[in-house]
């Protein structure tokens, strides 16, 4: 949770503040009860300021006391480490945690990048409305330069996403994919999706499915498909009655918005 309160020393996140892999680390922490400053930043000044953190090029990053934190989901262990035993997300020690580790891993290298590369095609070329929720809790200055420099900045996403009329086609399928499997391993009535207790599996799964569903109750606030052009209004509409989408839906309403 970012609290105006005492933080401990050094325990800092630095964050796309939209960014779905930055909402998984977000959530995670928020969940475990840890109190931490979020320090939030546009696209492309995100690169320098993970950098001056000590991490690499992208975000998440968290600055603990015990140590620093690269990944997203390095940021979730941590935060479960540090949880109350009723708060904890991962499972006992069983024959499932490697399957539940494996599947968190395909879930950030496949859904992840796709359903991040279908909302920026969506976005882009709607640079008032990116205006809008791009920056959130950014620094003032970002906030001003953003819609100046939103032409390069575009472009960079475009180039460095590989965005465009092909792969985002590509992209729309495979999250569909991952939507379907999701869908597929719940049809058996189990509540969540490694048994009857809410797991890392299930953060990871609806944090960056989120993407494509602009939950109301995510970190920051998204645009709804009402604020949306027809089409891809008409495209969230269709992800959220998704059985997966449906889930991950419930998840924010039940378990986000009940994190302390």
């Amino acid at each position: 949770m970012t609290t105006a309160g005492p933080v401990p020393p050094g325990r800092r996140l630095v964050t796309i503040p939209i960014s779905h892999y930055c909402e998984k680390a977000r959530w995670a922490l928020d969940r475990a009860g840890l109190a931490y400053r979020e320090e939030r930043h546009v696209q492309v000044v995100h690169r320098v300021a993970a950098r001056r953190a000590g991490g690499g090029p992208t975000v998440p990053v968290l600055v603990a006391p015990e140590g620093l934190y690269p990944e997203s989901a390095e940021i979730l262990a941590y935060a479960d480490r540090h949880a109350d035993p009723a708060r904890r997300l991962a499972p006992p020690a069983t024959d499932s945690s490697a399957e539940m580790s494996a599947f968190e891993r395909r879930l950030d290298d496949d859904l992840g990048p796709h359903a991040r590369r279908w909302t920026y095609s969506r976005f882009l070329p709607l640079p008032d409305l990116a205006a809008a929720y791009n920056c959130a809790g950014v620094p003032a200055w970002e906030r001003r330069a953003f819609p100046l420099a939103y032409p390069l900045v575009s472009a960079y996403i475009r180039r460095h996403l590989r965005v465009d009329a092909a792969t985002t086609a590509e992209s729309a399928r495979a999250v569909g994919t991952a939507f379907d499997a999701i869908a597929e391993r719940l049809s058996d009535g189990r509540r969540f999706l490694f048994g009857d207790a809410f797991t890392s599996a299930d953060l990871t799964f609806a944090s960056l499915a989120a993407a494509v569903l602009l939950p109301p109750e995510y970190g920051v606030p998204l645009p709804q498909p009402a604020e949306l052009p027809p089409e891809t209004a008409r495209e969230v509409q269709t992800f959220r009655a998704h059985a997966a989408g449906a889930y991950a839906l419930r998840l924010f309403r039940e378990e986000r918005r009940g994190s302390p």
